[in-house]
Formats: structure tokens, C-alpha cells, sequence
């Protein structure tokens, strides 16, 4: 087994143009101190990074990896979560979308596509100049619209789209093959791979392609009321990161899964800072230890309650409490007595 590690933070919430969390240097300094290990960069945002740059040079490449070593931190992953979200757009969420990629590209559905596709190409390759395994995206949706359909799907709509996500990925995927990084989707609603069983569809569609992998995250399981647990039991090989996010499901006489069209704060299910929810981390850390999980536990921070400073300062301690040193040991060798087949064979009477 192996020791999870941690503990890590997503930048993504973080980031502004207030000090500290103006630019990399300050928030990794910041996250430093608050007890974080490890930072994981969304690579949109030129604030943390130039990922074009950072694919095209080694040089800055290491300079980036040098402004998070001065805090005492390492780079655990980059993410592409806007970027791989743009990959696959129904053209009814085109204009809702536009502010995901350059104002250029305002309204052009092919053409934010393709911008999104060199992204992860530019993702790809920067990942393996900073010394990356692992990349955090999204798969984006073609069939969203269709999750809870009224009228029915038409026949061969599912296999159809599941084809096309993965004429568009499989590019993408064997890029980061070639430079031996991970693709890791985020299972998340409004996107069409937010289960385990949309992903088994994507995943026969690329052929069970090495490099498409899960970034497990229980909060969007909560949510939908599924068995986050044994989804460890099922998807471990396919796990390689993971966001430790906390979330609620209150469903109420008036309201369930899908929150009657309320803000967060007033919806049946909604994200909390770590130990404020119902996220069972105990179980969560235990089962990924079983399963030899070599990655980092980084906090997602989101909640619709507390303020982002007070859950990213209670954030380290509680993923650091959670963290398992795994034992190199059984806990009963005390009582080993020592054995050679001759042994074995007396004591079974052999």
C-alpha cells in the first residue's frame, strides 16, 4: 500500500486580483503557510500560468516549477476544466459558454472547439515539461439536454454522441499518451461523463484507452445519490486524482435532486467546506489506501455558506488528519511463529 499525499489545494477558487491571491508566487506562499504540500494550477488563468508557454518551453516551464518550490510546495496537476469543458458544446449552451474562451471567439461553437482541443494538446505537453503523471479536465456534453429526457431519446442518440465525444478526445488522449500523462475527467453533472456509467460508454468508444482516467470527487456523487464508496471498488485502476470536496443532500417534501431552479444556498444539495457536510472521508482515505491510490488529496474548495479563506485555513489540517501512513506490516506478527513448507505440511496434517 501507499501512503496518500497531501495535503494539496485547487487554485481555481482562489485566484483574484487581490493580494495575495494576485499571482503564483503570493498564493503559493499563502497556501504554504496555511499547511499545504501541494498545488494544483488552472491553466486558464494568466494569473497562475502561461500554459501555451509552458508547453513551447522547458525554461519557463521550470520557472514556474521554481516560483512554487520557493514556498516549500509542489505542482500536483494542471487543470483544463474550462478548456476540456469547450471540447464538446451543445450549440444550446454556445453563447452561455463564450466566456470560457477568448472574446475572438464569441459565438463560434467550431471554433471554440478547436481553440479548446489545442489547449489540451498545449496541456498535454506542458504537463510533461513541469514533470506531471496526471492533467484535471472536463469531457464537456453533447447530450446533457437529453439526462432526463422528455420526449424519449431517439434510438441511437446515447451511441451517437458517446461516438462523436470520443472522435474528438481520442486526438487529445493519445497526445498525452505520447508524453505519458493522464487524462483525468472530472465525473460531473453537465457533463456527459458524470457516473461510472457514462464513463464505461465513453471508455469502450476509445477503445479502453490507457490514458483516460477518473478524477474522483465525492461531492458530485452526493448529489446524485450514488454510492461513492463502492465506486471506489469498482473504478480504482482508473482512479489518479482526487478532489476532497464535501457536499449535502437535505431533500425535503418540496424538493430533491434537482433543486426546483434555487441558488445554492436554498437547493436540497449543495457543496460545503470540508466536515461540514456528509462526506464520509474516513471511508474515502481507507479505501484508497487499500487500493494502493499513489496520488495527492487536494482540496476543491467550494461552499455555499462559509467564506473561502476560513475553509481553505480549515482545509489542511482536515485532509492531514485524514491522510493514512500505511503500515509495512501486519498487525499480528507478533504472534508469527515462523514457517517452512515442512511446517505447513504438520500443521495441516499432511
Amino acid at each position: 500500500m501507499k501512503t496518500i499525499k497531501g495535503p494539496a489545494i485547487f487554485l481555481a477558487q482562489f485566484a483574484d486580483d487581490i493580494a495575495p491571491f494576485n499571482n503564483l508566487k503570493n498564493i503559493s506562499q499563502y497556501m504554504a503557510d496555511l499547511g499545504y504540500k501541494g498545488i494544483q494550477i488552472p491553466s486558464w488563468d494568466p494569473r497562475m500560468i502561461d500554459l501555451q508557454k509552458a508547453a513551447e518551453s522547458k525554461t519557463y516551464a521550470d520557472e514556474i516549477k521554481g516560483v512554487v518550490a520557493d514556498a516549500g510546495m509542489e505542482i500536483t496537476e494542471l487543470s483544463t476544466h474550462l478548456q476540456g469543458q469547450l471540447v464538446a458544446v451543445h450549440p444550446a449552451y454556445n453563447e452561455l459558454f463564450d466566456g470560457f474562451a477568448p472574446a475572438n471567439l464569441k459565438g463560434d461553437l467550431k471554433g471554440k472547439s478547436e481553440w479548446a482541443t489545442q489547449q489540451l494538446m498545449y496541456g498535454a505537453k506542458a504537463s510533461a515539461n513541469l514533470g506531471l503523471t496526471a492533467h484535471a479536465t472536463f469531457s464537456g456534453a453533447l447530450m446533457w439536454h437529453t439526462v432526463y429526457p422528455w420526449p424519449q431519446r431517439p434510438a441511437g442518440l446515447v451511441d451517437t454522441g458517446f461516438g462523436e465525444l470520443a472522435k474528438r478526445w481520442l486526438p487529445i488522449l493519445n497526445e498525452f499518451d505520447k508524453y505519458g500523462v493522464d487524462v483525468c475527467y472530472e465525473l460531473h453533472p453537465g457533463e456527459d461523463l458524470h457516473d461510472g456509467i457514462s464513463f464505461e460508454m465513453f471508455l469502450d468508444k476509445v477503445g479502453g484507452h490507457n490514458r483516460a482516467n477518473i478524477l474522483y470527487d465525492p461531492s458530485h456523487f452526493v448529489l446524485q445519490c450514488l454510492d461513492y464508496l463502492q465506486f471506489i471498488d469498482f473504478y480504482h485502476e482508473r482512479i489518479k486524482m482526487f478532489h476532497v470536496k464535501d457536499a449535502e443532500f437535505n431533500p425535503t417534501g418540496k424538493q430533491g435532486v434537482y433543486g426546483g431552479f434555487q441558488g445554492w444556498v436554498e437547493r436540497a444539495g449543495r457543496f460545503r467546506s470540508l466536515g461540514d457536510g456528509q462526506v464520509d472521508f474516513a471511508g474515502i482515505f481507507s479505501k484508497l489506501s487499500q487500493y494502493n491510490y499513489s496520488g495527492w488529496a487536494v482540496l476543491e474548495w467550494e461552499c455555499a455558506i462559509k467564506h473561502p479563506e476560513q475553509g481553505a485555513a480549515e482545509g489542511a489540517p482536515f485532509i492531514d488528519s485524514h491522510i493514512i501512513r500505511v503500515t509495512e506490516k501486519a498487525f499480528d506478527d507478533f504472534a508469527g511463529t515462523g514457517a517452512d513448507e515442512a511446517f505447513n505440511r504438520r500443521v495441516l496434517g499432511l
